[in-house]
Parts: structure tokens; C-alpha cells; sequence
């Protein structure tokens, strides 16, 4: 099975840490010409130095920021074959129906209007005249199910897999697109969901007994950015050690 991504261009929002930081790393441990982007230089640069890769700072929802990153990209880089869609935002935590419209509408725009532009201008300014482009979302399982606290972050991801499915329907043959759905993984985006011994008691629901780490999320989308993925697109995959599968407590 080929995990290599020699000669492939690689770009990732949210990439100067977490999951965007670790999915930057195992793409330049298998060849891939990297850059990534989130919104603080000194993050990027800093990330930028440590794995080996390139950067370019920007807002991820905003227009002029996404184009300047792209064009960066196809600059600096030479194409932007892989797109991984990995920022996100959670500004609001509580019932669903008592969101301010100005929460709902950051986290919409940062969760899925980004990565529906990000992933139009990679298609219009590379992959279009590129064939064997992967574009990978990073969703959630709360895409697939319902919280009490985090239904409108939840809203946006199960919208992306929506969106996952829909690009990857108009981008074949030229383009694969696919979405990792990650259970709660040790970041400090979820910190709140896992510092103080929560973590220890959602582990325990798993039937994996443990939380997930980058590099778990990492692998997989190496995987499918790689030729071993060829087959496979309009598809979320799960990795939440089980967690969707777990016997309901008491059981």
C-alpha cells in the first residue's frame, strides 16, 4: 500500500497546530511539498520551522486572505493538489435554539463557507486543469448525532459532510473528495471537553479506552490523500475508538 505523496502539493488550513499541525507533519514525512495557514504568523512560522514545511498566515474566512494563501501556494509551491479543510471555530456552547445570530453566523462561516471557498479557488486556480487532486474535509462525529451544549458547531460539520458528498459528486474524476469524522481527540481546540478528568471518563465510554491524538487523525488522512485512497471518495470516515458503536452506559 503506497502512503507516499512524493511530487504532491499540500495545502492546510488550521495547520499550525492540533490536528492541522499533526496532518501537516506525516504529508512532509511522505514527500509532500507542504504549506500551511491559520491566522498568527508567529504560530505558522514557528509550526513552519519545526516540521519542514512553508506557510502563509490568513484568515480563513475571509476571501482576500484565502485567494493570497492559495496564490502563495501555486507560487511558492507549484500547485496545491491536496486540500485539507481542517480549520474550525466554536464559539458558542448551550441550546441551539437560544444562539445569537452573530455565533451562528461566525461558526457557520468558518466551519462551511471556508471550506466551500477554499476548496473553489483550489479547484478553479489548480486542480481543474490538475487532474488526481484530493480534497479532505475535517468534520466531527457531532455531524452525526445530536449534544445538548454543542449543536451549532454540530450543525456545521454534519452540513460538511453534506458538502463532502455533494463536491465529490461534481469534482469526479478530477478530484476525490472525502471527510474524516474525529471523535474527541487531545487538543487544545477540545481542551474544555477533556482537561479536568473528563477525557478520562469519555475514555472510558469508548470501547477503545482512549481519546484520540493527532496523529491518529493524521494517518488516516494521509491514507486517503494517497494513492492507497484512489478508489475512494464522497465517503466520511469515522475515527472515535468506537465511540458511535458503545454500548449505552448501564448496558
Amino acid at each position: 500500500m503506497d502512503l507516499r505523496l512524493d511530487g504532491k502539493t499540500a495545502l492546510v488550513t488550521g495547520g499550525s497546530r492540533g490536528i492541522g499541525k499533526a496532518i501537516a507533519k506525516s504529508f512532509v514525512d511522505s514527500g509532500a511539498r507542504v504549506m500551511i495557514t491559520s491566522r498568527k504568523a508567529e504560530s505558522c512560522e514557528a509550526t513552519a520551522n519545526e516540521i519542514g514545511c512553508d506557510y502563509e498566515a490568513g484568515h480563513v474566512g475571509k476571501p482576500e486572505d484565502a485567494e493570497r494563501v492559495v496564490d502563495a501556494c501555486l507560487e511558492r509551491l507549484g500547485g496545491v493538489d491536496i486540500l485539507v479543510n481542517n480549520a474550525a471555530t466554536n464559539p458558542y456552547a448551550g441550546p441551539t435554539i437560544d444562539v445569537d445570530v452573530p455565533r451562528w453566523n461566525k461558526t457557520l462561516e468558518v466551519n462551511l463557507t471556508a471550506p466551500l471557498m477554499w476548496s473553489q479557488l483550489t479547484w478553479n486556480k489548480w486542480q481543474k486543469q490538475n487532474p488526481g487532486g484530493s480534497i479532505i474535509n475535517i468534520s466531527s462525529v457531532g455531524g452525526l448525532s445530536t449534544n445538548p451544549a454543542l449543536g451549532v458547531y454540530d450543525v456545521t460539520k454534519a452540513a460538511l459532510i453534506h458538502l463532502t458528498k455533494q463536491l465529490a459528486a461534481e469534482l469526479a474524476p478530477n478530484v476525490r473528495v472525502n471527510a474524516l469524522a474525529p471523535g474527541l481527540v487531545k487538543t487544545d481546540f477540545a481542551k474544555y471537553l477533556w482537561e479536568d478528568g473528563k477525557g478520562d471518563e469519555v475514555a472510558e465510554i469508548y470501547p477503545l479506552k482512549r481519546l484520540g491524538e493527532p496523529e491518529d487523525i493524521a494517518s488516516a488522512a494521509t491514507w486517503l490523500a494517497a494513492d492507497s485512497g484512489r478508489w475512494i471518495t464522497g465517503q466520511t470516515i469515522v475515527l472515535d475508538g468506537g465511540g458511535l458503536i458503545a454500548f449505552p452506559r448501564g448496558q
